[in-house]
């Protein structure tokens, strides 16, 4: 105890900060720390249960700093409080020891700041000690009162050191080549306008209903965004499940694909729930079944690891699935429709590796065969049958081990995160960003990160101040965006018509030509012309790095935005230049 409290004090004298040591009885904190905080863990407060310890129950686990580690036991939490010196994003992290189980295994541990739960984290058990982050986190100037371990942990895990500073954010600054080398003339060109605006908009989108809901009213979701916004959604989401070797039905749904991007000018994504037969082992190929005897659940007779063997049944049949999927996908080339296309998605379902937590069953045998299941639909996609107007959107999440399922860099163009209440907590409003950030850094920010199924649309200015620029938004459709349970009306105006939302009417409409432009050069505010107001823009963006529309603010078409551009804006509002000079 002594060692402990020296330890204290000589922190207290080199940094002049102040925290408290506990075993049993917690005591109270005499100051903040200062940023960055680089502290022992048990030099922070502890309470239910957390103590000071060398080992835990007679087991060392060497390798500690100081004079030893916490062990949070049940429901130990550690708390500390920090100065927080400016309104910022700032990053959480700690050197610890989940030590339960067996490796790869994780415990849920909890964080809250300021009493405001920030979200279930997933510890996974590496064998030694190891650097987490718990993410990234928005603080108002002021101070911050940081609970590790608070309601809701599984506890039982060791912590060593704790870490709080300035979180080091992306660039988001992402190449436009799809990761297709044949892609369309037509994909190219979307994949242009998506990187350019990645990073400093949001698409707003709304997925359709299909298999004739709504009474056969598949607009209902648009209708009710225009009449509560005055704006329809740029990207529309499409599922193609029904055609299929089993029950294919043509519900129209690749003719309203053409029709949103040809006639209306938006942007078309797609989902595949492919179905497989309930009962596969009495099935034969090629045998038409009621939809009811259909699922895309995991099922016992279904081998999912089997699809990656020519000689079996599951194979066959998957070879079958893939050729309905093509034939659509090649009438929409024909068509020069292009398609984000997001199959096999939420493989990974609950936290798992081994697909015991998988909701479908193109999950149900694992994160390896899932990998190899994604490629094998890639490449017969694009060498089989010619198909190269996909942009490739892979479904991951944010648990421990949910890189694992990530199939590729050459195979993935966009990855996709479905967001909904509850799941990993309640998010509301909330910009996710810990979420976005996550898979931004787990693709070392090479790849575009969208919110590709959600219920509640994040407050813009959540999205903004915390640079969570997701690339879009694509609430579910039904409640999911017609409840004001989920979607709050005045909020949902609020969105659409800011100016860092792209709508329909806000899409280039060039966006598929072999040029993209995102609008007139130098308007910036998306009013459709050049004045005053683009150039304080512009100013704001060069001094504070606030968020605009780079491929407008570049006017002098040399890739950059600098004081040139300024210079030439300020020429053309004094009238010595009556146009700009984009080479």
């Amino acid at each position: 105890m002594k060692k402990i409290l020296g330890r204290v004090l000589s922190l207290l004298t080199a940094v002049a900060l102040s925290c408290t040591v506990l075993t049993t009885v917690p005591s109270p904190v005499q100051a903040a720390y200062s940023v960055p905080v680089n502290v022992e863990a048990e030099a922070c407060t502890l309470s239910n249960g957390a103590t000071v310890a060398t080992n835990v129950y007679g087991t060392e686990y060497p390798g500690y700093s100081g004079d030893g580690f916490v062990w949070a036991s049940n429901a130990g939490t550690i708390t500390l409080e920090v100065t927080v010196p400016k309104s910022a994003m700032y990053e959480l992290s700690t050197r610890c020891w989940m030590y339960l189980g067996n490796l790869g295994e994780s415990r849920l541990q909890a964080i809250s700041i300021n009493g405001v739960p920030q979200g279930n984290f997933y510890i996974p058990n590496r064998g030694g000690w190891m650097d987490y982050s718990f993410g990234f986190f928005y603080l108002e100037a002021g101070t911050a009162k940081i609970e590790i371990g608070s309601s809701g942990s599984w506890g039982f895990i060791l912590y060593d050191k704790i870490s709080f500073d300035y979180a080091d954010m992306p660039d988001l600054n992402i190449e436009p080549t799809p990761c297709d080398s044949k892609a369309t003339p037509e994909t190219k060109s979307l994949m242009n306008y998506l990187t350019s605006v990645y990073g400093n908009h949001v698409i707003s989108g709304q997925q359709e209903i299909y298999g004739g809901g709504n009474n056969g009213d598949s607009e209902l979701e648009f209708k009710y965004i225009y009449d509560k916004t005055g704006k329809y959604p740029a990207i529309r989401g499409f599922d193609l499940m029904n055609y299929n070797p089993l029950y294919g039905w043509e519900d129209g749904t690749t003719d309203r694909m053409i029709q949103w991007v040809k006639e209306k000018g938006g942007i078309a994504t797609s989902s595949w729930h492919i179905n497989v037969p309930a009962d596969f082992t009495s099935y034969k190929l090629g045998d038409k079944l009621d939809w009811t005897k259909c699922t895309y659940k995991p099922t016992a007779s279904f081998k999912t690891a089997n699809c990656l063997d020519k000689t079996t049944k599951e194979y066959a049949y998957l070879m079958l699935a893939i050729d309905d999927l093509a034939k659509q996908l090649l009438i929409l080339q024909d068509a020069k429709v292009p398609v984000l296309l997001r199959p096999f998605h939420e493989a990974e379902g609950n936290n798992n590796t081994d697909g015991s937590g998988a909701w479908f069953w193109w999950g149900s045998a694992g994160a390896d065969v899932y990998k190899e299941l994604w490629k094998l639909l890639y490449t017969t996609l694009t060498e089989k049958y010619g198909i190269h107007n996909v942009i490739w959107e892979v479904n991951l999440y944010t648990y421990a081990n949910s890189l694992q399922w990530y199939p590729g860099d050459e195979y993935v163009d966009v990855v996709a995160y479905d967001k909904y209440e509850g799941s990993p907590y309640t998010w509301k409003t909330s910009a996710a960003t810990t979420a976005f950030l996550t898979l931004v850094n787990d693709t070392n920010d090479t790849k575009m990160v969208a919110m590709t199924e959600n219920d509640v649309i994040p407050d813009i200015q959540n999205i903004v101040n915390e640079g969570a620029w997701w690339l879009y938004f694509c609430p579910w459709y039904g409640d999911f965006i017609t409840s004001s349970k989920n979607n709050d009306p005045v909020l949902l105006n609020t969105i659409y018509n800011s100016q860092y939302v792209v709508t329909l009417d806000e899409l280039p409409t060039d966006i598929y030509g072999s040029e993209p432009s995102a609008g007139v050069a130098g308007d910036l505010n998306s009013d459709g012309n050049f004045d005053a107001i683009d150039f304080g823009l512009l100013k704001s963006y060069l001094l504070l790095n606030t968020p605009i529309n780079l491929t407008n603010a570049d006017v002098d078409g040399n890739g950059q935005v600098n004081a040139l551009d300024f210079a030439y804006m300020k020429q053309k509002l004094l009238g010595k230049i009556d146009k700009f000079p984009v080479e």
